[in-house]
């Protein structure tokens, strides 16, 4: 699986979600750009279809998510609990996980980023609603 993985800083949080990616192809953003274009980047990737997902995190994750939800075709959901990030990718088709940096203990980080990425695809039921999204 391709992750497109942004963060405007790093600490324990931000190093257990890149351990947790191991095993993945993970697209990063060359330099240290703000958090507006970390989001924008990681929106860009995956919309653009370079990353099969995206994973994006700030102090909070809101301006990260907010950055990414302003490119076409993105749908980026703030989780801070697991059954948050699986009901974003079920029930929204959510295709980047803002998470943040500061308030997430990093094992329950590792839970949110497991919990969206295991999701095998949106329910079927919702189709009508993602698409009015």
């Amino acid at each position: 699986m391709r992750i497109a993985f942004a963060a405007d800083d790093a600490n324990e949080t931000t190093a257990a979600v890149v351990a947790a990616l191991a095993g993945h192809e993970v697209i990063t953003p060359p330099g240290s750009p703000g958090w507006p274009d970390l989001g924008r980047f990681v929106g860009e990737a995956v919309a653009g279809g370079r990353a099969d997902f995206g994973v994006v995190m700030c102090w909070t994750g809101t301006g990260t998510a907010i950055a990414a939800n302003k490119v076409p075709g993105v749908r980026a959901a703030l989780a801070w609990e697991p059954w948050i990030a699986r009901g974003a990718r079920l029930w929204n088709d959510a295709n980047v996980l803002a998470m943040s940096l500061k308030r997430l203990a990093p094992d329950v980080a590792v839970e949110v980023l497991q919990a969206f990425l295991e999701v095998p695809g949106p329910d079927p039921d919702e189709a009508e609603n993602i698409a009015a999204l």
